[in-house]
């Protein structure tokens, strides 16, 4: 009874009818309790239907239920974007990214942003309907015509696979995305700070002369593909006092940052620099030896456990970290091991995403 339900709202929603799927919700809601479903389209067609602050509400109890699916976090970046709040966005969307790597509808509000995300043109946006675009998807309206709807499916289709072929990232020589769009303005070198610092707090102070430094090093080193030396840069300007627009700058160009193997990874921080300044380190990859206790597999099939560090001999720990895998690694638990491997944080503590890990054939002995 519940699904159908649901699946005759998404039908009027569809059929660009929210007023009539609200109905249909509201009057279901005492079955919906704690359905993340439920609120997740109750707060679409809210969005859809211009009511902001249902929207708002439904997106946020859906969120204590789940809280990393695309479709909410487009939503949610969907009214801070309507709001003019692109610097949250901005994060949402590229949230989005981490969890949908190939969302074009991100890709898109992130690159709208980019390149005309000033206040004034969002206003006009938001009143012509031109942001739907960046909101959940709603697939096709089936009241259209099929001498429309079909055409125009086979050209999508069909530019979408001549873009599949396109290469994003690198060129034909080796080197890597072109980034003189995202070069800093002559009024962003002239005056790279925050104007206004009396109501925010940061936790790096830095000159004009820093700032400018710490951006031109960004894109050196993401030339050279020195990937985590450019996360520690942007994690310096983004927890920095540089101009919002700068910080808009850098969080898109982290985008194109790769994953790495354990034999394309470079600079990577020790556990000690990661002690002494998190923030500094947060979403660097590492490849850390040790041993591992308190191996936990979850119902669901994802595993974590903790990383002792150095401690490869038995000898000495430099730190103790969590480490969380989606899967089962398959990690022997008497061996030492190497994981790759993204920090992370919840909770204000930090932790490895694990990517990869390896032990050696030989017991005991790590490549």
């Amino acid at each position: 009874m519940a699904q159908d339900v649901l699946s005759l709202a998404w039908k009027y929603m569809r059929r660009r009818k929210f007023s009539t799927a609200l109905n249909l919700l509201e009057a279901r809601a005492d079955v919906y309790e704690d359905d993340f479903e439920y609120y997740l389209v109750m707060g679409i067609a809210c969005l859809y239907a211009g009511d902001i602050g249902s929207a708002t509400s439904n997106f946020q109890y859906a969120r204590r239920i789940k809280m990393t699916d695309p479709r909410l976090l487009l939503g949610q970046a969907a009214i801070f974007l309507r709001r003019g709040d692109t610097d949250r966005a901005l994060q949402y969307y590229l949230e989005v990214r981490e969890y949908d790597p190939g969302n074009q509808i991100a890709t898109d509000a992130i690159e709208f942003i980019r390149t005309r995300g000033d206040f004034d043109t969002i206003c006009r946006w938001a009143d012509t309907g031109r942001l739907e675009q960046f909101y959940p998807p709603l697939g096709l309206n089936p009241d259209r015509t099929a001498s429309i709807v079909i055409p125009v499916v086979a050209l999508v289709l069909g530019c979408l696979v001549a873009f599949s072929l396109i290469p994003r990232n690198n060129y034909a020589d080796g080197k890597r995305k072109d980034l003189t769009e995202l070069t800093l303005s002559k009024e962003e070198e002239k005056a790279p700070q925050e104007t206004d610092l009396s109501s925010q707090s940061f936790k790096y102070i830095l000159t004009n002369k820093q700032i400018t430094e710490s951006y031109s090093n960004i894109l050196m080193y993401f030339q050279a593909r020195r990937d985590n030396a450019v996360q520690v840069e942007i994690n310096r300007l983004l927890n920095s006092n540089a101009k919002l627009s700068i910080k808009q700058k850098v969080s898109i160009l982290m985008t194109y940052l790769e994953t790495p193997t354990f034999d394309s990874i470079t600079d990577v921080p020790t556990y000690a620099q990661v002690d002494a300044d998190t923030a500094l380190y947060l979403d660097c990859y590492v490849d850390w030896s040790g041993r591992i206790s308190d191996a936990i597999l979850a119902e669901d099939g994802s595993y974590s456990c903790r990383l002792l560090v150095g401690y490869d001999s038995g000898e000495k720990i430099d730190g103790i970290v969590t480490v969380k895998f989606d899967r089962d690694p398959k990690i022997v638990t008497d061996q030492s091991v190497r994981i790759l491997g993204k920090l992370s944080q919840e909770d204000k503590k930090i932790y490895i995403q694990g990517k990869a890990v390896y032990q050696s054939v030989k017991e005991g002995l790590i490549q």
